[in-house]
């Protein structure tokens, strides 16, 4: 299963893709139906009771209709009762009833029966909003998990400039999916193992998958998965154990980091060197001083040290190579190298 931990119900095992919407509860629904019901009833006793003089009442023959009387025709008239004992005689009054009460009863018939045309209404908006989605959907990012760790990489996303339309969430508990929703995400309830739950969610357009869910062996299942619906995705997970790594690359993870171990040596950093454990720490809170960031080395710079290119380069990722800024190797930049650089204040290094 892939729930974020968070204890939420089940959801079924493969969802539909949900969008976000506003929410109306169904108090101020039933509230709205009713107050243009009301109005609409009593347009039609004003516009009866303007023309009073053109019906006929059996109870009250040769007497033009009370308020009390006009309401009560307007009543029968709209609920399309019709008891027959006031009825419009001159000509005024059934044109009037031809042109203007008729179809306020038509509206008044509508709102009585708007529970089922809404329903049906929704649900085909619903439709068309998922296909309109499904046909511009690509490039987006997929997070498996929409826990503590899922939420945590949908900040980092967002902060780098990400826009909340180019992510969709998975997550087996249907609570939590709303909860995504209402933060602006598209998500689908579902098992991110299966893949049907995946395809809901367009994975085979994806540029990213991030799994970040709690057991190393539903990772695995959804690597496996995602991999063979996308060959060219970029798949990022988190394990608990470093033993299942190599398992998880071999799944089709290109990225993967360790909870347990990184969480670890950052506590042991903290107890050995604070002050490097407090840029470690910074340098993770993106936006909030220091920030990683990585760009493609420039043309003027092939052939350099990497050190001597612009910004504070701290690596350089050659192909699957990391290399330090003082391996030999990284003594000559070579084209489509990417330079890893410390920078702050959003500034990249770039030229």
């Amino acid at each position: 299963m892939t729930s974020s931990g968070d204890g939420a119900a089940d959801a079924p095992a493969a969802g539909t893709i949900a969008l976000p919407t506003r929410a109306v509860t169904p108090l101020t629904a039933v509230t709205s139906r009713m107050l243009l019901a009301a109005g609409l009833l009593a347009l039609c006793t004003l516009i009866v009771y303007l023309g009073r003089n053109g019906y006929h009442d059996n109870a009250h023959p040769g007497q033009p209709l009370s308020p009390l009387a006009a309401v009560y025709y307007a009543t029968v008239t709209m609920s399309t009762t019709g008891y027959g004992d006031i009825v419009p005689v001159s000509d005024t009054a059934r044109l009037v009833n031809t042109v203007v009460v008729t179809p306020l009863r038509v509206i008044f018939l509508v709102i009585l029966v708007g529970t089922t045309l809404e329903v049906l209404t929704e649900r085909t908006r619903r439709n068309w909003r998922n296909a309109q989605w499904r046909s511009r959907v690509t490039g987006h990012a997929i997070v498996v998990g929409y826990g503590t760790k899922g939420r945590s990489v949908i900040a980092t996303l967002r902060e780098s400039g990400m826009p909340v339309a180019s992510i969709v969430v998975i997550d087996t508990a249907a609570a939590v999916v709303a909860e995504a929703n209402a933060a602006g995400l598209a998500a689908v309830a579902g098992d991110a193992t299966r893949r049907s739950v995946l395809a809901q969610a367009e994975a085979g357009r994806a540029a990213q998958v991030v799994i970040a869910v709690n057991r190393d062996d539903t990772a695995v299942l959804v690597a496996l998965t995602a991999r063979e619906l996308n060959p060219r995705a970029l798949i990022a997970a988190a394990v608990r154990e470093r033993e299942n790594e190599p398992l998880l690359r071999q799944s089709g993870a290109d990225q993967v980091v360790v909870s347990s171990d990184a969480a670890g040596q950052l506590l042991g950093i903290s107890t050995i060197r604070p002050s490097a454990a407090r840029v470690v720490a910074d340098l993770l809170n993106r936006g909030r001083g220091l920030d990683l960031t990585e760009r493609a080395v420039d043309a003027a710079e092939v052939g350099r040290p990497a050190r001597d290119a612009a910004g504070a380069v701290i690596a350089v990722l050659r192909g699957e190579r990391l290399l330090a800024v003082g391996d030999p190797d990284a003594a000559r930049l070579q084209p489509g190298d990417q330079l890893i650089l410390i920078a702050s204040d959003g500034r990249t290094g770039q030229r």
